[in-house]
């Protein structure tokens, strides 16, 4: 088989040496024809290349086309249907058996027998058990204090989870009743020392406003820790105390209060002579 290869080249031997190097063959291995002889022109202007084509022999090339026996596969058996599956119908839950109330303490008054059902209830649903407290207030409120392991989970964060307890329990004694009981929740005198911790902070950022007159923002609080700072300032000198903001982002502001001048310290005026 018989194949071509043109070259360009500044003269006709440059151009068939090109060739011969590309195809890697000796000079009578090819058969050589002249296309162009190429033109040096006058400096440089008008010159063309030489052209050559080179045609060599190649053994031909032998196709050998692959046939691919394709067996033929049987398909495979359509599987059976599966026999039909009577449905069983599913046994009867188990009735839940019903809640034991509470077992009231002797000679406890009606009111404290409700707190103490809803209370138990709750608890239970909850997963915790408590000693349950109960005790009346001077202002005639009722105590309740909880007590026993897993407390922490009763208070909650910053008391938020005692809180919520405490205003279910109000909710549910006093709904559908002509009387309003204050029913006060506490666990593990949670409270109490919450109330001191308060009113430390509410002295030392009175303190601060003082210091550097100007007016000191704390966290933000609910309304019943609102309610103690304002309580343990209320006489405090040189500062007054404001709630701003909405819930549950309300907080308390400590202002510092500039004491008014008395009258008879006024600087008096002085004559010179």
């Amino acid at each position: 088989m018989q194949k071509y290869l043109e070259k360009t080249g500044k003269t006709p031997d440059d151009a068939i040496a090109a060739a011969l190097a590309e195809l890697g063959l000796d000079r009578d291995d090819v058969s050589v024809e002249i296309l162009e002889f190429g033109r040096t022109g006058f400096l440089g202007i008008g010159a063309s290349p030489a052209v050559v084509r080179v045609s060599y022999e190649v053994p031909d090339e032998v196709k050998v086309e692959k046939v691919e026996k394709v067996e033929k596969v049987a398909p495979a058996p359509k599987a059976e249907k599966p026999a039909k599956v009577e449905k069983v119908a599913p046994a009867p839950k188990a009735e839940k058996p019903a809640e034991v109330p509470a077992a009231p303490v002797a000679d406890e008054n009606a009111d404290y027998a409700a707190i103490r059902s809803f209370l138990t209830g709750l608890l239970e649903r909850m997963g915790i058990q408590a000693e349950i407290a109960i005790s009346p207030r001077a202002n005639g409120g009722i105590n309740v204090n909880l007590s026993g392991n897993g407390m922490g989970a009763i208070i909650g964060r910053r008391g938020e989870t005692l809180d919520a307890i405490q205003h279910l329990t109000n909710y549910a004694v006093n709904h559908d009743t002509d009387k309003h009981l204050h029913i006060s929740v506490d666990a593990e005198n949670y409270r109490s020392k919450r109330e001191e911790s308060l009113a430390h902070l509410a002295e030392k950022m009175a303190e601060k406003a003082i210091k550097y007159r100007r007016s000191m923002a704390l966290e933000p609080m609910n309304s019943y820790e609102r309610h103690v700072i304002h309580t343990a300032l209320q006489n405090y000198e040189g500062v007054t105390t404001s709630s701003t903001g909405v819930e549950p982002n309300r907080r308390v502001i400590v202002s510092y209060v500039k004491p008014e001048t008395p009258a008879n310290n006024k600087p008096q005026s002085r004559e010179w002579a």
